[in-house]
């Protein structure tokens, strides 16, 4: 017996289930890349206004510990590696960039209550990277610091600025790690794409290389930094969970 014949409508109705139609939402990958915008709008001004805050905050305590330091800082010593990196003038601009950076994952956040936690564990990771300063002064070993400047005028200003101390860990590295674990996962949530994670871990190693061939930093300085950071982002992206779970809300949930 052969198989009942079947309409022509009838036979293309699993083919139109497949088609997308016009009203249809964007694939996840697609529509990552557009839900930033809104995001970084979303309480721009406090957020704006409270980073730039946060971090005028942190150097007024940096700067402190720098010319006033506990007792005579202890140099930290060059390793193999701190020889094989030569100086980059070029790598400043990658240094100076982790100012715009650590803004990006306050700026991608919809929620109130998640931003001023976030601010919280930041504030947290900063405080102790100044009671290392406070308690175990060190500073960046004289062959380090033995480059030519006169050539290069951003770096005598750099270097005339931010001394020598402040070593270990490196703050730098420190909030640089913080941000790319924090990001990494922000992104995820929004299904971003690819290449915006990608850029995401090409600019911290930028600047974790940036610390080191601008002899700001030696290596040792910036594993402390790196372990550091990595550290708090883990106990503050698992605090993150727990809230999520006991508001009952999602990553994109907005407080009200």
């Amino acid at each position: 017996m052969s198989p009942p014949e079947q309409s022509p409508a009838a036979a293309s109705a699993p083919v139109a289930r497949l088609s997308p139609r016009a009203g249809d939402a964007a694939p996840p990958a697609r529509a990552g890349l557009r839900q930033i915008a809104p995001r970084v709008l979303t309480w721009f001004w406090l957020k704006t206004f409270g980073v730039t805050a946060f971090i005028w905050l942190f150097f007024v305590g940096y700067f402190h510990l720098l010319r006033n330091p506990r007792h005579e800082p202890f140099v930290m010593p060059l390793t193999a590696l701190d020889a094989a990196i030569p100086f980059a003038p070029a790598a400043l601009w990658a240094y100076l960039s982790l100012w715009f950076y650590v803004g990006i994952p306050p700026g991608m956040m919809l929620s109130l209550r998640e931003l001023l936690r976030y601010g919280a564990w930041a504030a947290a990771l900063c405080l102790t990277g100044l009671a290392f300063f406070y308690l175990l002064p060190t500073a960046v070993p004289a062959p380090a610091l033995s480059i030519d400047v006169t050539q290069h005028r951003a770096f005598a200003v750099l270097q005339g600025v931010d001394a020598a101390g402040n070593a270990c860990p490196s703050m730098h590295v420190a909030s640089a790690v913080f941000t790319a674990l924090w990001l990494w996962r922000l992104l995820g949530e929004i299904h971003a794409q690819r290449w915006l994670q990608g850029l995401n871990l090409a600019w911290v190693l930028l600047i974790v290389y940036s610390t080191v061939a601008t002899r700001q930093h030696v290596v040792l300085d910036v594993v402390a930094g790196a372990a550091l950071g990595a550290l708090f982002a883990a106990l503050s992206l698992a605090d993150r969970r727990r809230q999520q779970r006991r508001h009952g809300g999602g990553p994109l949930q907005r407080a009200r």
